[in-house]
């Protein structure tokens, strides 16, 4: 995440709005059957618009609001999902995720929080 997303989310005098999760929190999907841990944010949209236009138009989520990057598992696999901000929840499960990109980023503490390994933002 660059110094100008972190801007747009956390300062921005437009009126972005703010993200709800952070960096290393653990989330679940609303409807399908995953959870992740975040390892990035784009304050709008930021994916191919032929990915978002898979997505079926009743359930198609708005652009303008947060997406989060997570390192993502469901019980047959690990991948990394892009998640519109309204379909994401809170997991207070407390178990670890597996996916095996989260010790290369993130730190586990004694509480099963995720920290990242590097402030140094890029």
């Amino acid at each position: 995440m660059t110094q100008n997303t972190i801007k747009k989310l956390y300062d921005s005098p437009s009126r972005t709005r703010l993200a709800k999760y952070k960096l290393g929190e653990v989330v679940k999907h609303r409807v399908f059957p995953f959870r992740g841990v975040i390892f990035d944010i784009d304050p709008v949209f930021n994916n191919t618009e032929e990915w978002w236009l898979s997505i079926p138009e009743n359930v198609r989520p708005s652009k303008d609001q947060p997406y989060y990057h997570l390192y993502a598992e469901n019980a047959e696999s690990e991948y990394i999902a892009y998640v519109s901000e309204q379909n994401l929840l809170p997991d207070s499960s407390g178990k670890p995720v597996r996916h095996p990109q989260i010790a290369e980023a993130f730190e586990r503490d004694e509480d099963g929080g995720y920290h990242p390994r590097n402030t140094v933002l890029n």
